[in-house]
């Protein structure tokens, strides 16, 4: 019934944040229009696929009322090395909201925001086999 799941993240600039996850390692599979501002991209890492949407378009487009400020979504990035990652993703213009620190005894996590104020979480199993 169902197939190829995806988050649409909000942006006031999509261009902006595709060039952001961009940066972080994601790929460009889609944006309309081609030319000019777009108003959506859709990129992919590893098989996790995220949108990101004009908020203006969703409102006039869509006529749908998107929350646009707050902790409101969470893309979340494993990874072998979280303070790595961590401060990878500042450099990239990511804004720090918790630096790295264990969680449940067999993982280590970190939270920043992305340039739209979404969260971002990193995430490295200290123990074989969490992802």
């Amino acid at each position: 019934m169902f197939k190829t799941p995806q988050i649409v993240l909000f942006s006031s600039d999509v261009e902006r944040a595709a060039t952001f996850y961009k940066s972080a390692g994601f790929s460009e599979l889609f944006r309309t229009p081609t030319e000019g501002t777009p108003i959506h991209i859709d990129l992919e890492l590893d098989g996790y696929r995220i949108g990101v949407a004009s908020e203006e378009s969703t409102r006039n487009d869509h006529e749908m009322d998107p929350v646009v400020a707050g902790q409101r979504a969470a893309v979340i990035l494993w990874t072998d090395d979280t303070s790595m990652a961590y401060e990878h993703l500042q450099r990239l213009g990511a804004k720090p909201a918790k630096a790295p620190s264990p969680w449940l005894g067999r993982l280590l996590i970190a939270w920043l925001e992305d340039p739209d104020g979404h969260l971002i979480q990193v995430v490295q199993p200290t123990q074989p086999s969490e992802a």
